[in-house]
């Protein structure tokens, strides 16, 4: 695991899989965050929501950005681990009872049909709708009763962020077992329903954002200008920790 712009990175993806079965084996609960660029922006704006995104296992690196400004600040190479695929790479692994909470009942429904076309025992899992209401307000001993109670090794929450990361750090307590991973968007994607992930050579060429820009115009250019507005900062902090460690020997 590594720190850039103030976000604990699990870039290996070996690593991310082997934690989460090892994390398995033990009492209690964690979470992952999947971190875009609304992550880190909100997160380096908002130290309570910082110490909320590292307060997991780790954050894997879903902007194929950040690889991007680490290889010029530092000249070393990661790669983006984006949310929906880890979602499917889990799916096909074949390995755990997953449970999947939030959005809309249409797009669980979709969501559902689709899955079992890749895990047909995704038809004997539970896909629950979360009720539209502020962080604060959700029954969390009732929603770990539900998790409990189904036995899933897997909690899969979209709730779109920061309120499914603070939704996972407050649900935590009450659960006895249990990886939760938050997916944001991946639920639409895999549903049929709604927005679609950009083609593979947008994806390539970093301007997936644009894709999403189209599909969602408001919500998209409200998160860019907001990234765009902290971004100068977060590369000269970075390039500043950068110089501090060489000095120090770090």
């Amino acid at each position: 695991m590594k720190t850039y712009f103030n976000i604990n990175y699990e870039f290996d993806r070996t690593k991310i899989h082997n934690s989460i079965a090892e994390r398995l084996t033990l009492p209690g609960s964690d979470y992952i965050c999947v971190a875009d660029g609304v992550i880190l922006n909100t997160a380096n704006r908002h130290k309570q929501y910082l110490d909320i995104v590292n307060g997991g296992m780790f954050s894997i690196c879903d902007s194929s950005y950040v690889p991007l400004y680490i290889r010029w600040i530092y000249g070393k190479r990661y790669e983006q681990y984006c949310g929906s695929q880890i979602f499917m790479d889990i799916i096909r692994s074949h390995k755990y009872r997953m449970i999947f909470m939030g959005t809309s009942q249409a797009i669980l429904d979709g969501l559902k049909a689709n899955l079992q076309k890749e895990n047909p025992d995704v038809v004997q899992m539970q896909f629950v709708e979360l009720p539209f209401r502020q962080v604060e307000e959700f029954d969390y001993p009732g929603i770990a009763r539900i998790i409990e109670t189904d036995g899933a090794d897997i909690i899969w929450i979209a709730l779109g962020a920061p309120k499914q990361e603070i939704f996972m750090s407050r649900l935590k307590p009450y659960l006895h077992h249990g990886v939760m991973i938050a997916v944001g968007a991946a639920f639409k994607f895999f549903s049929g329903t709604e927005v679609s992930r950009a083609p593979q050579w947008m994806i390539r060429c970093h301007l997936e954002f644009v894709h999403r820009i189209f599909k969602e115009p408001r919500k998209q250019l409200s998160r860019c200008t907001g990234i765009l507005g902290s971004l100068p900062r977060l590369l000269w902090q970075e390039w500043q920790r950068k110089r501090h460690n060489t000095h120090t020997g770090h």
